[in-house]
């Protein structure tokens, strides 16, 4: 290379290798320095030569930040921050077009006119660049760079069909969070890029997208400033923005910029338009893919020199006008804004009265308003910073660090962690400037680890809410076909490549709920593919569990354990019900098969076991005749048979029918056919289920607590239901079937006709108060005649030897229940002291005198139908208006005597008598009745 001094500007679209053509030609030199638009983008390629020739010969200087090493030869840094009159051999100025931003043009156009390398200088940037620096840069060479790949233009499509690797440009905060989050939803997530985020936040982000653990990206403008990203797909969700002072539509080369970021190196691209964004103009988009714009006239352009004589004297050099055609004066920036502003501050005015002064206060009013809160508010901060440089020479120690310890926290929301981003980097800022604090290296070392502080946190906060990393990771790894480690533990939850995404409740898997939408689909998804060999482990295992494991619940759900994996539905026959497993179709029928093979297995041998009587009465063969169609009806009828309903089969029974029949545990009662061994709480629950299958009920009423004689007779209950849990409705309870039939014995040794009352054991058996036992003998058919009578009280002997006490048999005592009978009843064996006390306080008070009164209830056979839920006929009752008749159904006289009625001849033959069943609860009645005739 010769010694002369070479200017090349090298010029064309996005994609064309001209950052990285810079930075090879930088190192051909032995010094060298580069201006880049953006911190971040500086960071980047501050990384790279760094990984080139090592950090101890890279410096890096932007406004926040400052690594510059003692045998520094190349400097990376900011437009703003790059140093002057240093000499180098070379200068690069990348994306040199920014010379026509409203803001920040005038910088970049400083360095076109002002900053030059020893032996070259490159600028960068868009072709419409071409005429500004011909007309004012003539010695300049230009260089024409060909985008490596194509960049075509798709449309609009919905962000819910975006394709992977896709950047969606927002042009807020808010509209890039409300994207993120859609994403999170519909696509495991997205990484975030905002150009106020700190490089290490903004690199931990993108690296989430560059090593595939998202496949999107939100992001602002920020990503066209030469970012090198891996995108294959740009989406403009807006194609408007704000510029600091309006809402304007941007430019075609401005879309440009943003949208020749997809396809990189040789690797095409693609962009569109998203949300609500129209879709762009035929022309416009053809100019974007052909980088055809109108090429730039007007350039911004600041006075760089600048007279220090007073504030007043600054401010007009500010404000000069360019003298070239090609140049327009910028408007103006917030440095000159804030100058203003001070200038108007009598103590300030005072305190810039000399050159230093007035030098010192352009300084401070050039620190940036990264804040962004108000300009009052900025320029209130830069006056306590210029109050305290000019009186110190330095800013208090005590202060800064105030400023930074409420600053240094890592609580709070993404809004709440990027203001004290925003923040800490004006202290940053502040660190950076030679002279500004004394301790330089502390107070760069502080503010530096803050911001490390807040940016791993915001980073933290900003994965939390826009990433969803088991979904990102269960969906990239489907896409790449690789098969996905699911494992359950013993509680159910699942994990998949170390991620909970839901539980199995046995063979049916339950998404997380804080999934919902999109999201829980493609998690339930990804899921149950991962999950399939886990179907067939836990199906092999309940396949071989015991019965003890599995259990049915009174609505007919089957349980393996805590989790439903089936429910019986009805069958061909009562005692035959049918599976409905509940099974995830992605577990596959094979599973699903084992499953309801199991299920089937278990409830068949559960029917065996608790109604094991029934079924052998079903298959008894040596039934035959009118037995075997009764059997059938108690098979149908699951054990239990209201007599009435069945008054005339029974009747047609002869005594041997009756006796094979008996021998299958059945019991001829009164009031019901039934077996006492299907009366037990198992087979009653079962019952029940089974008889709510067979009815097609929509809900199965629940059995009645085991143990309890009477219970509460259940409202709006099926008909039927009181018979099928092993009661009989009577009045308001409902009393158990086989003790009524106790109940039943002892009421016909009673006078129907003549009336009587209750008996201790009656109420004993029943567990009833007097009043209730009314009601459910009224229930039965029986009048009850409530009446009151004087109680008797019992003799107090007064001697009672101890010895006939101790001889007393156990039966002469009375039960508890008596107190509730009216009976007379005789003096205790013994009369005790307390008992004589008691005399004695009776005889002394002179209400005692009063006779006792209690209630007593006399039971005659009503003269009314049953008052059952049914309202039918009871067998072995009299019929409405007829005489009262004795258990047998027969009419009843007096206790003990024949029964009264007229005589009937007839002219037949005398009918052969049946024999009289010895096992008939009538027997013994029967035979008395005989013997009496």
């Amino acid at each position: 290379m010769n010694g002369a001094s070479r200017i090349v500007a090298v010029l064309g679209p996005t994609n064309t290798g001209k950052t990285h053509y810079a930075i090879e030609r930088m190192l051909g030199h032995r010094t060298g320095v580069i201006g880049l638009p953006l911190r971040l983008l500086a960071r980047e390629v501050y990384d790279k030569i760094v990984a080139i020739r090592g950090p101890s010969v890279v410096a890096l200087v932007t406004g926040e930040e400052r690594i510059v090493p003692p045998r520094t030869q190349y400097w990376v840094c900011t437009v703003e921050a790059m140093p002057e009159g240093m000499g180098t051999d070379f200068v690069a100025i990348d994306e040199i077009q920014l010379c026509a931003d409203p803001e920040r043009g005038h910088v970049f156009t400083d360095r076109l006119l002002r900053m030059r390398g020893t032996h070259e200088t490159l600028f960068l940037g868009a072709d419409t660049m071409r005429g500004p620096i011909a007309a004012l840069v003539p010695q300049a060479q230009f260089a024409r760079r060909e985008r490596m790949s194509q960049l075509v233009y798709t449309g609009s499509k919905k962000i819910s069909r975006m394709p992977p690797r896709s950047a969606i440009v927002g042009f807020s905060v808010e509209n890039v969070y409300a994207i993120a989050e859609l994403l999170r939803r519909q696509k495991g997530g997205a990484a975030v890029v905002m150009g106020a985020l700190s490089p290490r936040t903004r690199n931990a982000q993108v690296e989430l997208y560059q090593n595939g653990e998202v496949d999107y990206l939100v992001a602002t403008d920020a990503i066209g400033m030469g970012l090198n990203l891996d995108v294959n797909h740009v989406a403009f969700s807006s194609l408007s923005k704000f510029d600091g002072r309006r809402m304007r539509p941007l430019a075609p080369n401005e879309l440009a910029q943003i949208a020749g970021r997809a396809g990189r190196g040789m690797s095409d691209g693609t962009f569109g338009v998203t949300g609500e964004a129209s879709p762009l103009d035929e022309g416009v988009a053809q100019a974007i893919m052909d980088s055809r714009f109108t090429p730039m006239k007007k350039l911004n352009w600041r006075n760089a020199a600048l007279r220090f004589g007073s504030v007043d004297a600054l401010i007009d050099s500010l404000e000069a006008s360019p003298d070239n055609e090609h140049l327009v004066k910028a408007r103006p920036a917030d440095d000159l804004n804030a100058l203003k502003s001070l200038a108007q501050v009598p103590e300030v005015a005072a305190r810039a009265s000399d050159g230093p002064s007035i030098r010192l206060l352009w300084d401070v009013c050039r620190i940036p308003d990264f804040r962004g809160i108000s300009h009052a508010e900025h320029a209130s901060l830069l006056e306590s910073i210029f109050g305290h440089l000019h009186e110190r020479g330095t800013i208090p120690e005590d202060f800064l660090a105030r400023q930074i310890r409420r600053i240094d926290r890592t609580d709070g929301d993404i809004d709440a962690l990027s203001k004290r981003l925003a923040y800490i980097r004006t202290w940053t800022y502040v660190a950076q400037r030679n002279g500004w604090v004394r301790d330089e290296s502390h107070w760069r070392a502080e503010t530096r680890a803050v911001e490390d502080r807040v940016s791993d946190a915001l980073h933290e906060c900003l994965t939390q809410r826009f990433v969803d990393r088991r979904t990102s990771v269960l969906l990239r790894r489907l896409k790449q076909k690789e098969a996905l480690l699911a494992e359950v533990n013993d509680k159910g939850e699942v994990t998949v490549e170390g991620e909970f995404v839901g539980r199995l409740e046995g063979f049916r898997f339950i998404p997380d709920k804080s999934a919902q939408g999109t999201e829980a689909k493609a998690l339930k998804s990804a899921s149950l593919q991962a999950l399939a060999p886990q179907f067939h482990l836990r199906a092999d295992r309940f396949y071989n569990a015991p019965d003890t494991e599995i259990d049915f619940t009174d609505q007919g759900g089957l349980m393996w354990g805590e989790y439903a994996v089936g429910k019986l539905v009805a069958g061909a026959e009562p005692l035959k019900p049918m599976v409905e497993v509940f099974v995830d179709e992605a577990a596959g029928p094979e599973v699903e098969q084992k499953v309801q093979r199991r299920l089937q297995h278990f409830i068949d041998r559960k029917i065996a076991a608790l109604f094991e009587p029934l079924l052998n009465l079903s298959r008894d063969e040596e039934l035959t005749g009118l037995a075997k169609g009764f059997a059938f009806r108690m098979v149908e009828a699951l054990g239990i048979l209201p007599r009435a309903g069945v008054a005339q089969e029974v009747k047609d029974l002869d005594q041997d029918a009756r006796g094979a029949l008996r021998k299958h545990g059945i019991r001829f009662g009164q009031f019901t056919i039934f077996m006492p061994l299907l009366l037990k709480p198992a087979p009653t629950r079962l019952r029940l289920v089974l008889w709510a299958l067979a009815n097609g009920l929509q809900e199965f009423p629940e059995a009645p607590p085991p143990g309890l004689v009477t219970v509460p007779v259940a409202k709006d209950a099926p008909e039927g239901y009181d018979t099928m849990c092993g009661y009989r409705n009577a009045g308001e309870r409902s009393i158990r079937i086989d003790m009524l039939e106790r109940l039943a014995d002892m009421l016909r040794a009673e006078d129907s006709r003549g009336g009587f009352e209750a008996k201790a054991d009656m109420l004993s058996i029943t567990g009833m108060t007097l009043e209730q036992f009314a009601d459910l003998m009224q229930g039965l058919g029986y009048k009850a005649e409530r009446g009151e009578r004087t109680k008797i009280k019992p003799a107090q002997p007064t001697e009672q030897p101890p010895a006939a006490t101790a001889e007393a048999p156990a039966e002469t005592a009375e039960p508890e229940a008596q107190s509730d009978v009216a009976v007379a009843t005789e003096a205790p064996a013994e009369a005790t002291d307390s008992t004589e006390a008691e005399a004695e306080a009776t005889a002394a008070d002179p209400a005692s005198d009063e006779p006792e009164v209690e209630v007593f209830y006399t039971f005659t056979w009503g003269r009314q139908a049953n008052r059952g839920p049914r309202g039918d006929q009871r067998q072995g009752r009299g019929k409405p208006g007829g005489k009262p008749r004795d258990g047998r159904g027969k009419p009843q006289g007096k206790k003990g005597g024949k029964p009264q009625g007229a005589k009937t001849f007839s002219s037949r033959p005398p009918k052969k008598e049946k024999a009289i069943d010895p096992d008939n609860p009538f027997a013994a009645a029967l035979m008395g009745l005989k013997d009496g005739n």
